[in-house]
């Protein structure tokens, strides 16, 4: 079978629908979609907001602008709370043959000398690209701030976050490090410039620190003091000795950041005896610290060279969904040194969920939806009037079925406008 892909975004021209006549009456119809309860519907769009749902085939009115759905299921859009877009799209040129995440790490680092400002902005653009493509319409990139690195990864995110204005919400985490130790002047100095490049979010690796408590009490205290959120690598490792959530939980209350607050990776936690896992999940609920799981990347890159039963390489996420903590998943690395094979499509992040931790279809849809909008604090979606117009029509019946098949027959919609368009054309030898 032969499958040829066409792809629209923004300045092409768009196929399927027509131009409303009269620009007083903006409306914009997607006719004919299934829910996800299986009912086909009329959704209708006012500016960037859901205005209605109604049976399909009854929205339509002169000069409403009209996207054929034609039984696409239509669910809220997909979520990205974890990228590396100055990485991404590296592998061949930066390989990593060892495959562990040591290796990875020390082929960014060289990569750094190297690259530039100009290419890290247009590799960024095409994975962020493919991401909207897949149905993403928010994402948080984190972006390396580290002395290898002097600030090109925050000026070139600052400016592909403009260029991608209107077609996604982009959050920019600054990864600051090293924050402690006789190189910290240098680490913080790079902070500061990030901030002032437009940085989102702050965050780091308080695991990889010399003073891990020191790191995360300047982090926090930091990103109160601009009020931004804080979103960090934590415990990314197969070492159950290190263990920094609670101190995180911990200093999360005592800065009154409480709900502002991601741990990312965590794979240590999946470690401890269930117990423990879920007192962690208790202490973290309580302190509104949501947890960004990261399958692909950490399956990919961890436990290198154990022989025998090697473990999963994620926290405990049985454990922290029935705490209360909110969950959510994440692409991480796109075809760089930290996972050669990464891919920017959140439904194949869901399978991993349902293979590897176990998660319900609703659970792992969650993570990449809900969850991950929770995460990044955003509003939440609802197909529903009121809700804001972020959506995505998938060619499905099922969410069951979008996350099995992964169609790539998907249309995009950013605050109430089409951003993105793919669909396949399929021959097979005796049609």
């Amino acid at each position: 079978m032969n499958q040829s892909p066409q792809t629209w975004l923004p300045g092409d021209h768009q196929p399927g629908s027509h131009t409303p006549s009269s620009a007083d009456d903006d409306r914009l119809v997607l006719a004919d979609g299934v829910l996800a309860s299986g009912v086909r519907a009329d959704v209708v769009l006012r500016g960037s907001v859901v205005a209605d749902v109604v049976p399909a085939g009854q929205a339509r009115l002169t000069g409403d602008e009209v996207v054929e759905l034609d039984g696409r299921l239509l669910v809220p859009a997909f979520v990205e709370p974890h990228a590396h877009l100055d990485k991404a799209l590296i592998a061949d040129t930066f390989p990593n043959p060892a495959g562990d995440l040591n290796s990875a790490i020390e082929a960014i680092v060289d990569a750094w000398a190297t690259l530039t400002v100009e290419d890290t902005i247009t590799r960024a653009v095409t994975a962020a690209r493919k991401l909207v493509m897949s149905g993403v319409t928010a994402i948080r990139t984190h972006a390396d701030v580290i002395p290898e690195n002097d600030s090109k990864s925050p000026e070139a995110l600052a400016e592909v976050k403009r260029r991608l204005r209107g077609v996604c919400d982009l959050q920019v985490v600054a990864m600051a490090y090293p924050l402690t130790g006789s190189d910290s002047a240098i680490g913080r100095l790079a902070l500061d410039k990030a901030i002032g490049w437009g940085a989102d979010v702050v965050g780091g690796a308080p695991h990889l620190e010399h003073d891990p408590g020191a790191a995360l009490a300047f982090i926090l205290a930091t990103a109160s003091e601009h009020g931004l959120a804080v979103d960090l690598h934590m415990d990314e490792v197969l070492d159950v000795s290190v263990q920094h959530l609670a101190e995180l939980a911990r200093q999360t209350e005592q800065s009154g950041m409480e709900g502002k607050v991601t741990a990312s990776h965590c794979v240590s936690h999946g470690l401890l005896l269930p117990e423990e896992q879920r007192e962690l999940g208790r202490i973290l609920a309580s302190s509104g610290v949501s947890v960004v799981t990261l399958p692909r990347t950490n399956l990919f890159i961890q436990a290198r060279g154990v022989e025998q039963a090697p473990p999963r390489s994620l926290p405990g996420l049985r454990a922290l969904l029935d705490s209360g903590v909110t969950v959510a998943a994440g692409a991480d690395n796109v075809q760089d040194p930290f996972y050669t094979i990464g891919r920017s499509d959140p439904l194949e992040t869901a399978t991993f969920l349902m293979a590897v931790a176990h998660f319900t279809v609703d659970e792992a849809f969650g993570a990449v939806t809900s969850g991950a909008r929770h995460t990044m604090g955003l509003d939440p979606i609802r197909i529903a009037a009121g809700s804001p117009a972020e959506l995505v029509a998938v060619r499905a019946s099922s969410i069951r079925e979008a996350i099995a098949e992964q169609p790539v027959d998907r249309i995009v919609i950013h605050r109430g406008k089409v951003v993105a368009r793919t669909s396949t054309e399929s021959w097979v030898a005796g049609e």
